[in-house]
């Protein structure tokens, strides 16, 4: 069971996987991953400027113990001066106070710009290598798009391409429609005149009917055919009459009785 559920789980995942490479534009990816650089610098910028931002709140505090510091040293010379050795004595303790608070200060505000820099000249990398990809990312479409529309065009000038190939199956389609119609309608018409079928218009005539419509048109024929001869007899009679009589009328040169055959 166990065996049977790491092969599916496989199929799963390698279908899986042949999907989304088939959904998986490549300019989109770029366009995502650049995306998140900019916002990946984005925060590296920030960070450099909270790190800043923590370093002048340090100056501005040790500007203010460095001003305090001075003035309990003026104190203390001025105890001095009036022979107060106890206020004196209690200004300098104040003040050594003081300069641990500025010592310390100074010692976050060394470690405050260490980070600083650090962080500027990562964000300074970052927003080379940023640029850099934006560059090769905008290559690369440009790439791509050319060389999908190269292949489209040769998918289509071969037939290859689905769109082609749906063209060609449906023009066989109706190729084959029409040759299918024009092979029915020759194929009725044989049926017709053979006398197969029956025309339930009423306008076929039966059997016994057209061998007579035949005969009777191959008898007009004749008749008509016999008729041109003996016109073309007639004619060949009549023309020496004419040049014997020389001057009679053309009446009576040609014959009275001419034969004809009229149509029965």
């Amino acid at each position: 069971m166990s065996g049977v559920m790491k092969r599916m789980g496989m199929i799963f995942r390698a279908k899986a996987n042949k999907a989304l490479d088939r959904a998986e534009d490549p300019r989109e990816t770029l366009d995502y991953s650049y995306q998140k650089q900019l916002e990946l610098l984005q925060k590296v910028r920030r960070g450099v400027a909270d790190v800043a931002t923590s370093r002048k709140r340090l100056e501005l505090q040790l500007n203010q113990l460095q001003n305090q510091s001075s003035k309990l040293e003026d104190q203390g010379r001025k105890a001095l001066a009036l022979g107060r050795e106890d206020l004196a004595r209690e200004a300098l303790s104040r003040r050594a106070a003081l300069q641990q608070q500025v010592t310390d200060l100074e010692t976050q505000h060394q470690t405050l710009q260490g980070e600083e820099e650090k962080l500027t000249l990562a964000a300074q990398r970052l927003q080379a290598k940023v640029d850099a990809f934006r560059t090769k990312k905008e290559t690369i479409k440009a790439t791509y798009t050319a060389a999908q529309a190269q292949t489209r065009i040769g998918e289509a000038f071969s037939g290859i391409s689905e769109e082609m190939g749906d063209v060609g199956m449906a023009i066989q389609r109706a190729e084959d429609k029409t040759a299918q119609l024009q092979a029915r309608a020759g194929a009725i018409d044989e049926l017709l005149a053979s006398g197969a079928l029956d025309d339930q218009s009423g306008l076929a005539k039966d059997d016994i009917q057209t061998e007579l419509d035949r005969l009777s048109g191959g008898t007009d024929v004749e008749l008509e055919l016999q008729r041109m001869k003996a016109e073309l007899a007639g004619g060949s009679v009549s023309k020496p009459a004419i040049e014997g009589s020389q001057g009679q009328g053309q009446s009576q040169s040609q014959p009275q009785d001419t034969p004809r055959f009229d149509k029965q």
